[in-house]
């Protein structure tokens, strides 16, 4: 027969005492699992052939290895008293309150003459249960569904919040992508003496040096012949035109000071580069001059 249609069919001709109450609820649920067995051994296998399926058969100990940092009391206590644990308690217990609410404002109406069951015929009670079945199942899914709505705001807004960068996280990953500031700057700053140094040697090749006197240094290099004109072969502000100054002076390399002629040269050449035609005059008088005093031109 149909599984507990005997309760209703025949609830009189039950016995109430212990023993063949025992019997009874034994044979319900034997009944029960051999109704539900199939169902189950069915998602069992469905389970193990998926999991199966996508990863192979895997033996590993490594999960049930005990591990002292699993069973720490203070690491317990601090995930139980979490900001995210409490958070949670708080939802969980505001949802039980809503639909305990919702359920009972429902259910009441519907319980007013609870007390008359007993005279009811059962077609008339199963017809009330259904009823309110319905009308709780309605409530509960309803309410379910608009804290459901509210909750998905809520995560939604925490996960776009736990997903922004801190400001460290932000400076690591322009280090990342843009280089170490530090690292730039000292490796600015080691071409740059690489490029004064290379300066510096070839300053004893130049032919003249003009200067500020002290401010500005601008090396020359002019060869009659091979070279349409005077090429800049070292530059440099305050200290390192001071360099420049003594390195030409340890090597006897000419030293004219012209402040105007320096200062124009210094903005309007740079290294490796002819110097501009408007300064061709006076930089040829001066290399004429000094070519002159070296025996490379004739004097008249």
């Amino acid at each position: 027969g149909k599984i507990g249609w005997r309760f209703i069919e025949e609830p009189d001709v039950i016995p109430l005492d212990f023993d063949h109450l025992r019997i009874v609820l034994f044979g319900l649920l034997s009944d029960l699992i051999i109704l539900l067995a199939p169902f189950f051994l069915l998602m069992m296998i469905l389970a193990i052939a998926s999991n199966l399926g996508q990863f192979g058969f895997l033996f590993s100990t490594k999960k049930i290895k005990p591990e002292i940092s699993k069973i720490s009391v203070f690491k317990g206590v601090k995930r139980m008293f979490s900001m995210r644990s409490t958070v949670e308690f708080l939802k969980g217990l505001v949802k039980l309150c809503v639909v305990t609410l919702v359920s009972l404002g429902m259910a009441l109406p519907l319980l007013g003459d609870v007390e008359l069951i007993a005279q009811i015929a059962l077609p008339h009670t199963i017809d009330r249960i259904h009823l309110l079945a319905i009308a709780l199942v309605t409530g509960t899914v309803g309410v379910m569904t608009v804290l459901a709505f509210l909750d998905f705001i809520y995560q939604k807004k925490t996960h776009m919040k736990q997903m922004r960068m801190t400001k460290q996280e932000v400076k690591d990953e322009q280090k990342q992508q843009e280089g170490d500031p530090q690292i730039k700057a000292r490796i600015r700053k080691v071409r740059a003496e690489r490029h004064q140094q290379r300066m510096m040697q070839a300053v004893p090749e130049a032919d003249v040096v003009i200067t500020n006197p002290t401010h500005f240094a601008v090396a020359l290099k002019y060869k009659l012949g091979e070279m349409d004109a005077p090429i800049c072969i070292a530059k440099g502000l305050d200290h390192l035109a001071l360099r420049i100054r003594g390195v030409a002076e340890e090597h006897d390399v000419p030293i004219v000071e012209n402040p105007p002629l320096a200062r124009a040269l210094y903005d309007t050449v740079e290294l490796d580069q002819e110097i501009p035609p408007e300064h061709f005059t006076a930089v040829a008088e001066i290399i004429g001059y000094i070519m002159r005093q070296r025996g490379d031109l004739p004097l008249h």
